[in-house]
């Protein structure tokens, strides 16, 4: 059962206004007299002055976060064109843009080029085509390329001999997730398909050659 007093305060300011000045107009009709009211009254004084005071309060609150509001953006406005003068100043140090309590720009760290190598499997299921899988030297056991490895170059040699270095291989792709599929002219067929491989840093760097492998094209 909701309660006849109101919650809100404005209202119940209406809702007490109503009460006390009805119950003290017909007192002999409610079986009321004087003294039965004198705690209602003393109730209703200090309510009287309570009340209007937290309403100014309140008020007051809102004004006052509204002008500290309009100056704390007023000095951030201020504040930013200098930051920005000083992160940009040769002469301001990190340390000192420590002590500020300014953001200290972090220099990326240099990836540099891979230093494992691919670890080449290669599937023949298909005529005129085979399909490379590689891991990393490091860790063959598990798919996928080193920490910061963009992907591997392939580059392979078609014929009946091997290549005899990275001058008779011509580039194939850059793959940046195993496995890799090749297709090849029907006048490869019969021969050997001679692949290394290296990673690739994001940079352009890149590491060492991998093992050698090849298969025979099937037909």
């Amino acid at each position: 059962m909701a309660d006849y007093i109101p919650g809100p305060d404005a209202s119940f300011q209406v809702w007490q206004t109503q009460f006390v000045t009805y119950a003290n107009a017909n007192l002999a009709a409610l079986g009321l007299t004087a003294p039965d009211m004198a705690p209602i009254t003393a109730g209703q004084t200090g309510w009287n002055t309570a009340f209007p005071a937290h309403v100014a309060a309140v008020n007051a609150a809102k004004l006052a976060k509204q002008n500290k509001d309009e100056a704390r953006a007023a000095y951030v406005a201020a504040i930013r064109p200098l930051v920005r003068r000083l992160q940009a100043s040769p002469q301001v140090t990190d340390g000192e843009k420590a002590a500020l309590g300014i953001t200290v720009r972090q220099e990326p760290t240099p990836i540099g080029p891979p230093t494992t190598t691919p670890v080449i499997a290669i599937e023949c299921g298909n005529r005129l085509q085979q399909t490379l899988r590689f891991t990393d030297s490091a860790t063959p056991g598990r798919k996928g390329k080193p920490a910061g490895a963009l992907g591997v170059e392939i580059w392979n040699k078609i014929g009946t001999t091997p290549p005899a270095g990275e001058n008779d291989l011509r580039f194939v792709a850059v793959d940046t997730s195993a496995p890799y599929v090749m297709n090849f002219d029907s006048a490869d067929a019969g021969k050997n398909n001679y692949v290394w491989m290296r990673w690739i840093s994001p940079t352009g760097e890149r590491g060492p050659w991998s093992e050698q492998a090849a298969a025979p094209i099937a037909a």
